[in-house]
């Protein structure tokens, strides 16, 4: 006797998990705060000299921590090792392996030739450190020309690093919210925002609210820019353009708790922006809820798109839990963003008394 079993869904555990989360978001909002640091270190833009200083500072603390969340999302150095023991040039992931040293390398050169004059002020300085300050230093001397070269060499590997980043998530045809050509663009987007929010949660941090205006107007433009996406989105999956966002919409529709996930990120959209145009002086809230936003998209795309069905209807519910692989890992990241920030602010001043220190003007 023949028997037919028809299997309408299944449930499995999510493959990219919180680390995943706080890498994207970590690696995205150091090359976010990378870009900001142009205009005052490299253009030397009078306006821009302070908040790109605190920018450099976010661009480090984030930029050193996410390759640590990557690496324990392999969960074992040797998936880690096996990338360039048997690279494979089709995946986007192994090119990842490559991109993202290029980029943290010419972060720390960049950053190294910005700090050199006041190094070497700091140098001159009595204390028990100060010959190795003056070691770092190496000559302290200002080089607009080797700043602007590591700048563009970083700029490559941030570029190619955004790149992979989001063609990496997008070629996944088998994950309806993931299978999209304007994810890049949404992760990119969010990752400026971001970038700008822990940028002027540093401003804050350090007393330079000066800069609040400056920030909230670029605040303003990136999220205008993240509404018009999102929108776009909905729209190629409204009408059926995209069968991928069709899906997922379509997934979505009877779920109560996806219906509070999309008020609760266009709501706090919404209320970023309102803050940021309605209040120009404020840092601490727009800057708290801009990084809310860009950490939300992407535990949205992560976590809630491996809980979408790849067939039938059950969807697959994710917990976090006081594991390392879910909460313990996102209060370990934040922990040691905590940790080289004190170490960095502890070693170097980065408020704008430091300009006068040999700071290039």
């Amino acid at each position: 006797m023949n028997t037919t079993v028809e299997v309408l869904g299944f449930a499995r555990e999510p493959s990219w998990l919180a680390w995943a989360v706080q890498y994207f978001f970590l690696i995205g909002i150091s090359i976010a705060a990378f870009l900001l640091s142009l205009p005052g270190l490299v253009w030397r833009h009078p306006d821009w000299r302070g908040v790109s200083r605190r920018a450099l500072l976010a661009a480090l603390v984030c930029g050193l921590t996410a390759p640590v969340a990557l690496l324990a999302d392999l969960h074992q150095p040797g998936r880690f090792l096996n990338f360039y023991l048997h690279p494979n040039f089709g995946s986007w992931m192994a090119w990842g392996s490559f991109f993202i040293p290029l980029y943290v390398t010419g972060l720390l050169g960049y950053a190294w030739l910005c700090l050199r004059p006041q190094l070497a002020e700091m140098a001159k300085l009595p204390g028990p450190i100060n010959g190795l300050y003056r070691k770092l230093a190496y000559g302290g001397h200002d080089n607009p020309s080797a700043i602007k070269a590591a700048a563009l060499f970083t700029l490559l590997g941030a570029l190619l690093v955004l790149v992979y980043s989001g063609m990496e998530v997008m070629v996944v045809q088998a994950r309806s919210l993931w299978n999209s050509a304007l994810l890049p663009f949404i992760f990119a987007v969010t990752a400026m925002t971001g970038g700008i929010g822990i940028t002027a949660l540093f401003e804050a941090l350090t007393g330079n609210r000066q800069s609040a205006p400056l920030l909230n107007r670029w605040l303003v433009r990136g999220l205008w820019v993240t509404l018009a996406l999102f929108a776009a989105w909905l729209i190629l999956g409204l009408t059926g353009t995209s069968p991928a966002a069709a899906d997922a919409l379509a997934a979505m529709r009877s779920s109560f708790g996806w219906l509070m996930t999309g008020v609760w990120l266009f709501g706090s959209t919404l209320l970023t922006l309102w803050l940021a145009r309605t209040y120009r002086n404020a840092l601490l809230m727009p800057a708290l809820l801009a990084l809310q936003g860009a950490w939300l998209i992407r535990w949205i795309v992560f976590i809630g798109g491996q809980s979408l069905p790849k067939m039938g209807s059950a969807n697959y519910s994710y917990s976090l839990t006081l594991t390392p692989d879910s909460l313990l890992g996102i209060v370990g990241m934040a922990g040691l963003c905590l940790t080289l920030y004190i170490i960095l602010t502890s070693f170097v001043r980065w408020d704008d008394h430091a300009i006068a220190q040999g700071d290039p003007a």
